[in-house]
């Protein structure tokens, strides 16, 4: 049978139609690699060798509006901006708070949560802190390398001695010891912590040390990731979802 000039035109309409499906699916599937760094509960960590958390959920709702699944990549916290700036992950979603160095390094999307640093300390020492934080803190300071709260002690305390962790549980269990004398982090990793060290008699100090905001961020050649970060950030708060997955791990918040 000859071929009719419109059965051929048809027939080439419709494999430009298949091709151009199979790359927008392709496109639509690709992963969002997510950088975690999951030791600063509730925001990111592990629970029954699962990664949860605020920012887990998030990333899990934020996949859902990309239309791309999710693939947590765990980074260590010292690489998390190395591994972005090389293109192992797409963003980074690991307590991270919007600093002057880090925005020459990364593009932040909007603040989802605004945080200062905190302390924790043992319950018989409250009385130390009964007129707020002491200008000169005593004793050993318990920190996180390379974290706001170390760079915080760094600058406001540079004469305390310093000791790091891995993550809070160790040094909450340092704490408990009289190992150390105090453990700074991010609020709502200090506040986790008090009420998983109850019995051991770790308690927080409600004082703010500084004022910071949560945020992810992105490479900054990515301006339509950027983008459509932000409109999804939007969207999840308009819908009351973001607060909701907020209120799931941090019960006080309103």
């Amino acid at each position: 049978m000859k071929a009719t000039p419109r059965y051929l035109l048809a027939t080439v309409l419709h494999a430009l139609c298949v091709v151009c499906c199979q790359i927008g699916d392709a496109a639509e599937a690709a992963p969002l690699r997510v950088g975690v760094t999951p030791v600063f509960p509730p925001l990111i960590h592990r629970e029954g060798g699962k990664i949860v958390g605020v920012e887990a959920d998030f990333a899990t709702a934020l996949g859902r509006e990309l239309g791309r699944p999710v693939k947590f990549v765990e980074v260590k916290w010292d690489d998390q901006f190395e591994a972005l700036e090389n293109g192992k992950t797409d963003i980074i979603m690991s307590s991270v708070s919007i600093t002057r160095p880090r925005q020459f390094r990364a593009a932040f999307c909007k603040p989802y949560l605004a945080v200062g640093q905190m302390a924790l300390v043992r319950r018989t020492d409250t009385h130390k802190y009964g007129l707020g934080f002491p200008a000169r803190p005593q004793g050993v300071i318990g920190l996180k390398k390379a974290t706001t709260g170390d760079f915080l002690v760094q600058q406001e305390f540079p004469h305390s001695k310093r000791k790091y962790f891995d993550n809070g549980q160790q040094a909450a269990r340092a704490l408990a010891k009289k190992q150390i004398d105090l453990f700074i982090s991010d609020s709502p990793t200090i506040w986790w912590l008090e009420g998983m060290n109850e019995e051991p008699g770790l308690v927080a100090v409600p004082v703010l040390l500084s004022d910071e905001r949560l945020a992810w961020a992105v490479r900054k050649s990515d301006s339509t990731l950027l983008e459509a970060v932000n409109n999804s950030l939007d969207k999840l708060q308009t819908s009351g979802e973001a607060k909701a997955i907020l209120q799931r791990w941090i019960p006080h918040f309103k």
